[in-house]
């Protein structure tokens, strides 16, 4: 898929989150400035990627990028800030830890706060639109994969390294045996009847 930049003429930083709906592990956000020039021709939004894509795409990415940076934020603090704004903080710390620094920014979805004094635009579906946002989406992906697929090892039960976190009907019926861990983000429903009221 022929995806875009959205100023050519600008030096531009993608960034995207991954993992905000899950109900374990860190929400990952990656920011990515491409070249001009840019050959990858596979790049996508990762969600219309298979597993193998993406890794096969991941070091193709970084191996062209003219600066990139992955960061997690992790359950206590989702818990403190929600997870709105930790998606939005763990975005702005990959932007500050970028070698190079962005003219402009393009972040996936429709809220972001203003990065220092760099103008951004917000697009839905934009990891499906702009190459530096898909590019994003890609690395903050395999690597909260990654970091799931860890935890994984040291609670199987969860089988955090099929769903990494995500509410599924096997990760629920684990929380409801084993209980919560430190890796869980307590603000978050994690069963649907605690939206019920017992009358």
């Amino acid at each position: 898929m022929t995806l875009k930049r959205q100023y050519s003429a600008l030096l531009e930083a993608g960034t995207d989150e991954a993992g905000r709906g899950c109900l374990a592990g860190p929400v990952t956000a990656a920011a990515v400035i491409l070249p001009p020039d840019c050959t990858l021709e596979q790049l996508n939004d990762s969600k219309k990627l298979s597993h193998r894509q993406r890794l096969h795409l991941r070091p193709q990415i970084e191996a062209q990028a003219l600066a990139f940076a992955v960061v997690h934020v992790f359950p206590e603090e989702i818990d403190q800030i929600n997870i709105l704004n930790a998606s939005i903080t763990a975005m702005h710390r990959a932007l500050d830890q970028l070698q190079t620094v962005p003219e402009f920014i393009t972040v996936d979805g429709n809220k972001f706060h203003p990065y220092k004094d760099i103008p951004h635009v917000c697009v839905i579906k934009g990891d499906a639109k702009y190459r530096p946002i898909a590019a994003a989406s890609v690395l903050a992906k395999t690597y909260r994969d990654d970091y799931m697929a860890q935890l994984a090892q040291e609670f199987p039960q969860y089988d955090w390294q099929q769903n990494k976190g995500y509410p599924t009907t096997k990760h629920r019926e684990a929380l409801r045996q084993f209980g919560s861990t430190v890796h869980h983000r307590k603000s978050f429903r994690l069963f649907p009847e605690q939206l019920r009221l017992d009358l």
